[in-house]
């Protein structure tokens, strides 16, 4: 143990002397104990009645008040403006919402998951420092001071269509501002060796949490690295833990960790996950620990030596089942017994990876320790499941999920102004499929909370309805207090509520950023909903300003309509600033858009010359109704066969 030794270099490739001296391993410790300072802060800001995305009043001016100007009337001092009056009466709102049992109970339960995780991040620290003692001092004295941009408002960076590598890390670098640290005078090797060593040091975590992902987006960030090092980073060390878990045997680790492990849930997903090779290729069974000459050549590209990657990674250098637990135990096709548990919540889910081989099963090179899962809105056809995600990149793996063909493609026949006048034939699909989002999302979060996908890091990223699954998802994390899943949330056109309860709910699951994408040219949107939900406001149409942490973006001037949406993911994605992207794909997405725009006015100049009245257009709308639910009916009967 460090402890025992003192502090003497230990020299024996097992910590990071091989990579620090004593003073560096000091500065080391003390900038990772400034960091979760100020990833805690954030998270009390989410229930901080004083915090708000929005600053809601100027400046006082001094020459306002009684004792600078006895000229000043007490009745108007008072009262104030209108605009402080109506920032008083925010505040209180605040104040009493957050106040509220429900909301309180939220709070604490953050908190002690993050002061648990960041607990395990100390210990394991000290494990590898050779001063544990001084590492304790400097936790307690850590400080948000370190960061100096921290208390900023959120802000997105919007990023032009000329993107390149440096602007994207300048525009996540305002989002993950660097905290103070000599150790950012290191040469650029080192930083980057560094930068490797922590990754090591956190997965042997047995899990990369999405508190990990963004503590390592700030390590990134204050030794001034391109935070895109980071994602290759993960990418070399994802392929050296499969690749190294292939040469393992089975027969001894199998007896060792039945007997010691009889009852741990860890041990029977990552059984599952490698007996079944779904997650690494395995077809001999279980595996013999990975020997540190093996982690060594193979992981070698990161410029870790064998001793030192083997030692830093832990109990995840010993077993393959941990591996296996890791990148998740069913792949892209769950087992029968999970596909037979949400088929009663659902009539259809899955997850489909855009990479990957033709039965649906991730293959080993296209593997990643980071997880997107892009969920599609109403369709035109069966493969905008899948198309609107083609413009995600390879640093993470990338899957679709498909849910309820049948409602997001009848609701597409819908759309036409016309048939908005007839409520009757408006009100039955739309209800149905917001209904059936929000179970589906309810079967999301409980895929993720059983670990269907791994102890990885999460981005959701969904569009209209998809949006609203991600919503129902998020809520039912954070009723269940599942956090540390999920690292990213982008919600394009949401059709759920802007009160601020469900955000700050939604905020406290999310490790990450928390997008709302909204256009106020949405108008469809806006009637659909308030149909239904006249109580509330919709958060695809406006900003949320209420709730600290949330980023808003507005589209307006790229979405015209709801439609549009699922055209322009790639082009809301880069103008965002998200760090992986295909821009090749963004062109493809762009030009299809462009060629659909110029067909829909070819149409609308031919509508021009007719005389139909809205009654009967809704009369023909009505029968294409009819058609296209004969069609969807008749496509999903033959994919049930297919799959069968």
């Amino acid at each position: 143990m460090a402890s025992e030794k003192g502090n003497k270099p230990k020299n024996n490739g097992d910590d990071l002397s091989t990579i620090l001296s004593h003073e560096e391993q000091v500065e080391l410790t003390l900038l990772i104990a400034n960091i979760t300072e100020v990833m805690r802060k954030q998270i009390t800001d989410t229930f901080d009645a004083d915090s708000t995305t929005k600053k809601d009043q100027e400046p006082k001016n001094p020459l306002q008040e009684k004792e600078n100007n006895p000229n000043v009337d007490d009745a108007g001092e008072a009262e104030g403006t209108v605009e402080e009056k109506d920032a008083r009466e925010l505040r209180e709102k605040r104040a009493r919402d957050l106040s509220a049992p429900k909301m309180q109970d939220l709070k604490k339960a953050t908190e002690e998951y993050f002061d648990k995780w960041r607990e395990g991040i100390i210990l394991r620290l000290g494990e590898v420092v050779n001063s544990p003692k001084k590492l304790e001092e400097q936790i307690e004295h850590a400080s948000i001071e370190a960061t100096p941009d921290s208390e900023k408002e959120t802000q997105t960076k919007v990023i032009t269509s000329n993107t390149n590598i440096e602007e994207a890390d300048a525009a996540l670098i305002t989002l993950y501002p660097p905290t103070s640290t000599a150790l950012y005078s290191l040469p650029r090797d080192k930083r980057i060796l560094l930068l490797n060593a922590m990754l090591l040091l956190l997965l042997s975590l047995e899990r990369y949490s999405s508190y990990s992902r963004i503590l390592l987006l700030h390590i990134s960030s204050s030794l001034h690295l391109p935070l895109h090092i980071l994602a290759e980073q993960e990418v070399k060390v994802a392929q050296g833990l499969l690749e190294a878990a292939k040469q393992m045997s089975g027969k001894e680790e199998t007896e060792k960790r039945s007997d010691e492990n009889k009852n741990s849930r860890r041990w029977k997903v990552g059984l599952a996950g490698v007996a079944g090779a779904a997650v690494i290729g395995i077809t001999g069974g279980l595996a013999a620990p990975l020997v540190a000459g093996a982690i060594g050549t193979i992981m070698g590209g990161i410029g870790l030596g064998a001793t030192t990657a083997a030692g830093l990674l832990g109990a995840l250098a010993e077993s393959g089942v941990i591996v296996g637990a890791l990148f998740g135990a069913y792949g892209g096709r769950m087992t029968g017994k999970m596909i037979d548990q949400y088929a009663k919540e659902v009539d259809d889910f899955a997850f489909l990876p855009l990479k990957g081989s033709k039965n649906h099963e991730p293959l080993p090179e296209d593997r990643r320790l980071r997880l997107t899962i892009g969920i599609s809105g109403w369709i035109t056809q069966t493969e905008d499941i899948i198309t609107p995600w083609r413009a995600l990149g390879r640093q993470s793996e990338v899957f679709a999920l498909r849910w309820e063909l049948e409602a997001l493609t009848l609701m597409t026949a819908l759309w036409p102004i016309g048939l908005l006048k007839v409520s009757k034939v408006v009100d039955n699909p739309f209800s149905v499929t917001m209904n059936r989002a929000d179970k589906a999302g309810l079967v999301l979060a409980d895929a993720l909370i059983n670990k269907a996908q791994g102890e990885r890091p999460v981005t959701l990223i969904g569009y209209s309805v998809g949006a609203r699954l991600i919503y129902s998802c998020l809520m039912s994390l954070a009723e269940r207090r599942a956090f540390g899943l999920v690292e990213n949330v982008i919600l394009m056109g949401a059709p759920c509520p802007s009160d601020d309860a469900p955000w700050r709910a939604m905020r406290s699951v999310v490790a990450g950023r928390l997008i709302n994408v909204y256009s106020e040219n949405d108008y469809i949107l806006g009637f659909l909903y308030r149909t239904f939900n006249i109580q509330y406001g919709v958060a695809g149409l406006q900003e949320i300003e209420q709730v600290k942490g949330i980023e808003n973006i507005n589209v307006s001037d790229m979405v015209s309509g709801h439609l549009r949406l699922q055209y322009l993911v790639g082009s809301i994605l880069e103008k965002i600033g998200f760090e992986d992207i295909d821009v090749s794909e963004v062109a493809r997405e762009e030009e299809t858009l462009a060629l659909m725009e110029e067909e829909e006015k070819r149409e609308e100049n031919k509508k021009d010359g007719s005389n139909i009245t809205p009654e009967e257009e809704a009369k023909e709308m009505e029968k294409d109704v009819k058609h296209k639910t004969d069609q969807t009916m008749m496509q999903k009967a033959a994919e049930k066969l297919r799959l069968s």
